[in-house]
Formats: structure tokens, sequence, C-alpha cells
């Protein structure tokens, strides 16, 4: 078993998770100011990945290019990792690849604070990754418990590249925002969110 075999339904027995489910959890945390790069790379890209229509095209052209630019607004003081292999717990199935990672450290070379787990949605299903988004939550709370890293809050996304739905960890419950904030319409919001993540105030 590994990260992307979890539903919602078995990842909330297997560990005995509270899930508070409510619309617009994180509708009042205020847009961000982007950049005119980042806002001219989103107007080249969106409708190329719209138009290729896959996965990495989504992935490459529009979720890297969120976390870079979150990335040079926190002045490269977070570091993020694509693809990485994230074991911490075999037998409890917690083990595998996540998709993105984000890590409240400048540290690039290595996996030392991890605060937001970002999965893909499949095959343009967000809800389906749901299950896989909270077990590397999970994880990544475990392996900051072992470290010794104070960071109280996980948290998740879990996107299509177009839409994103966003998550908080906490203790043994988890909170699910059932809105789903779209990058066309408000990127700014997407880059706000996830900023207010990292600063442990969303």
């Amino acid at each position: 078993m590994a990260y992307s075999d979890f539903n919602i339904k078995t990842v909330q027995s297997d560990f005995g998770l509270e899930i508070i489910e409510k619309l617009g959890i994180f509708a009042n945390i205020p847009s961000s100011q982007i950049s005119e790069y980042f806002a001219v790379t989103l107007e080249e890209n969106i409708p190329l990945a719209v138009a290729i229509n896959t996965e990495k095209a989504k992935s490459e052209l529009i979720i890297s290019n969120v976390l870079i630019e979150v990335r040079k607004k926190f002045d490269r003081k977070i570091s993020f990792f694509s693809g990485i292999e994230f074991n911490i717990d075999k037998n409890r199935g917690l083990n595998g690849y996540c998709d993105f990672l984000i890590s409240l450290s400048t540290e690039q070379l290595f996996l030392k604070s991890p605060v937001i787990a970002v999965v893909e949605g499949k095959n343009e299903n967000i809800m389906g990754g749901l299950g896989q988004c909270i077990a590397e939550m999970i994880a990544a709370q475990i392996f900051n418990a072992t470290e010794g890293n104070n960071i109280s809050v996980i948290y998740g996304a879990i996107t299509t590249g177009i839409f994103w739905k966003f998550l908080k960890l906490k203790n043994n419950v988890v909170y699910i925002d059932l809105r789903d904030y779209g990058i066309v319409d408000n990127p700014g919001k997407i880059i706000g969110i996830v900023s207010a993540m990292l600063q442990q105030e969303a």
C-alpha cells in the first residue's frame, strides 16, 4: 500500500481522524499581489496546458509556476520538491512518491520541514485525491514530530492546475474546504492561501 492507494474513507479509519467539511474555510484569506512575470506566464501557459490536457502538462506549465511564484514571494527562504520519495511508515501505507511537498526550509538538496503536500488531481478528479493528500499530510506530521520541527499545522492542496482544493490537519482533525478556487479568475487568491499556509496563518 502507498499514499495513492488511500481514499478518504480508509485514511479516516486507519488513522482515527475526525473530518470536518465546510464551505469557504480559506475564503477570507486575502489575495496576494502577483508578479508581472507570473501573470504573463499564466496567460501563456494556461491555454496551452488546457489544450494539451495531460497531468504532466498542467504540472509543468501551471503547478510548478505557482510554487515558484510562492518561493519568490518568500525570498527563496522556502523550498519545494517535485516527485520526491517520502517513505515514513511502510507498514501503515505512508510510503511512495509525492507530487509536490513544500518545506519551511531553505534546504533544497534534502527535505527538512514539510508543511504543505500538493497532490495532482488525477483525470480532473479533485475529490478522488483527498485520501492520498491526507495520507501525505499525516506522513509530514509524523516526520516533523520525529525531527523535532515545531510545526503545529500541516496543510494540503489537491489541484488540476486550474482548480485548487485546500485542506488543513491539526492534531487528528482534518478540515476540508468544500470550495474549489480557480486560478484563471483569481491567481492571487491561490498565492495568498498558500502563503498563509506557509506562515501557519490559514
